[in-house]
């Protein structure tokens, strides 16, 4: 006998992205609220908040992983989708939940410490270099996404990405957003990880240049054969 592979659905799959990107958001602006009330020391703050980023990171990719691929992030949604690997209603799906899913986790991490539902942020984040800054952080992660899936270590991706978000923490002077959900959740929380809601559009746009950035070197740099 011939043994079957399952494969979810799509609503599964839908729900495992607006599952596992909310509780991402709920990682990064509950870890971001608490690192500020625990201490004064911005340095320590922004300590705490990647180190609790990149264990949530790497223990959703784990847990819905198998289910959706674990993209959690319009970014490599759009990029799988350029290079392919996706149908463009499976994009449009993931894509849709992955923003719901960041709105419903920043309003959840809100709720949590007893602050309003949506707290815009006034945290301006605007300047050329924190652009220039999610322009490289967008197109690291998705360089060391497909760098590791495509050299046949994709068991080692969750922690490789929950590595460089971390680490991108501190050599990006923007703390790497480099998700669009996520840069959009966090215009609802006026915390230490927010950002003003005219700041986000441009985060968006220099993310979408690293997506652009990426595809082109993928294809270059991961491609077996002459």
């Amino acid at each position: 006998m011939t043994e079957q592979t399952y494969e979810p659905g799509l609503a599964q799959k839908a729900l495992a992205e607006f599952l596992g990107t909310a509780f991402l958001l709920a990682g990064v602006l509950g870890s971001g609220i608490m690192a500020q009330r625990l201490s004064e020391d911005v340095g320590l703050q922004l300590f705490q908040n990647a180190f609790a980023t990149a264990g949530v990171l790497a223990a959703i990719i784990l847990a819905f992983g198998w289910v959706s691929g674990a993209h959690f992030n319009p970014a490599v949604t759009l990029a799988a989708r350029l290079l392919g690997e996706l149908t463009t209603k499976t994009a449009v799906v993931y894509v849709a939940a992955q923003v719901v899913g960041g709105i419903v986790g920043a309003i959840a991490a809100n709720l949590m410490f007893e602050l309003d539902a949506v707290n815009w942020s006034t945290h301006e984040r605007s300047s050329a270099n924190l652009l220039l800054s999610e322009v490289i952080a967008t197109l690291g992660l998705l360089l060391i996404i497909w760098g590791v899936v495509r050299g046949g270590r994709a068991d080692a991706a969750p922690y490789a990405v929950a590595a460089y978000i971390g680490g991108a923490y501190y050599f990006t002077s923007s703390t790497s957003f480099a998700n669009p959900a996520v840069t959009i959740a966090r215009t609802m929380s006026d915390t230490f990880a927010g950002i003003k809601p005219s700041s986000a559009p441009a985060f968006i746009v220099a993310q979408l240049v690293g997506v652009a950035i990426a595809v082109v070197l993928i294809g270059v740099v991961f491609t077996r054969g002459e």
